[in-house]
């Protein structure tokens, strides 16, 4: 599927208002999850009477995502004026309904074991799905895309609604987070994959390295000149040029790497330095902390 944003230029940023609406069970609270991971500011559940107060957001060039659906405490009649004034004045306003056969639906809330939003002791599961339809078939009337997600993995949600909303140009959705450490004081314990690079040539046996922290330029050039260093990050960049993706295919949003010698003072920084360098040149955006920097010695 192709994204329906155009090629990135210098001028201002436009500004997108996406209203999410759907039938309870049908993903909607995955899709803001991922529109969320691709830049949109997203409100679950807005009552249809707020929906001019995010107009302003919109003009100013901001990605806003809203749900409005059964469980608005407000007539939905209420949202179908509200949305046809908005594309009166030609706000960037765009309405998404995501729908599901009532079998799928019904299995999803029998295997989640949560209970329909609008199922009571007078209304069976079938029925509240039944009287949804009813309530939620003006907004689907003008929706401007239908997505069916029927026969949709979790996985295959997210891809498309990335596809779809994603701006041409962005950068990859998936954030990465780069912890360099010292074994000596543990392994962080939120670190999604751990690095052990204390084979690695060591300055802290060199009298002049030793004293000088993994951030200094002579570290640098002492860690990253040695042969089994460079082949090594070459293994290493091979290996996630290959393993990034597929945690993105699988909808990951956020992954913690962490980079551990013996003391967190030298080997461990250079390379989590080098690799966030590396990985901002992907088109990642990453961050890195030193976490033993200032605290021992190799």
């Amino acid at each position: 599927m192709a994204g329906m944003v155009g090629k990135r230029s210098r001028k201002r940023r436009q500004g997108h208002l996406l209203i999410v609406s759907g039938m309870s069970g049908a993903g909607k609270t995955l899709a803001l999850q991922t529109l969320e991971d691709i830049g949109y500011f997203c409100i679950d559940n807005l009552p249809p009477s707020l929906l001019p107060t995010l107009v302003a957001r919109a003009r100013r060039g901001q990605r806003v995502a809203v749900v409005i659906d059964s469980r608005a405490d407000e007539p939905l009649s209420e949202f179908v004026n509200a949305f046809e004034q908005l594309r009166g004045d030609r706000v960037p306003a765009e309405l998404l309904f995501l729908d599901c056969a009532d079998e799928a639906l019904i299995r999803r809330f029998k295997e989640t074991r949560r209970p329909h939003p609008l199922a009571n002791e007078q209304l069976s599961l079938p029925q509240a799905i039944a009287h949804e339809r009813v309530l939620l078939a003006p907004l689907r009337e003008k929706a401007d895309r239908v997505l069916d997600t029927t026969l949709f993995r979790p996985q295959d949600l997210r891809e498309a609604i990335r596809s779809l909303y994603r701006e041409a140009g962005a950068p990859a959705p998936l954030r990465l987070r780069l912890i360099s450490f010292g074994y000596k004081y543990g392994i962080p314990a939120d670190a999604d994959l751990i690095f052990d690079v204390r084979f690695l040539r060591n300055p802290h046996y060199t009298p002049n390295l030793q004293p000088l922290p993994g951030t200094d330029p002579a570290i640098r050039d002492y860690v990253l000149s040695d042969k089994q260093t460079q082949a090594f990050l070459c293994e290493l960049e091979r290996f996630l040029s290959h393993l990034l993706p597929q945690y993105q295919q699988e909808g990951k949003a956020y992954l913690t790497l962490g980079i551990g010698c013996t003391g967190g003072r030298h080997r461990s920084v250079v390379i989590a330095d080098y690799l966030s360098e590396w990985f901002a040149q992907q088109g990642y955006r990453v961050s890195v902390e030193h976490r033993d920097l200032e605290r021992g010695d190799e």
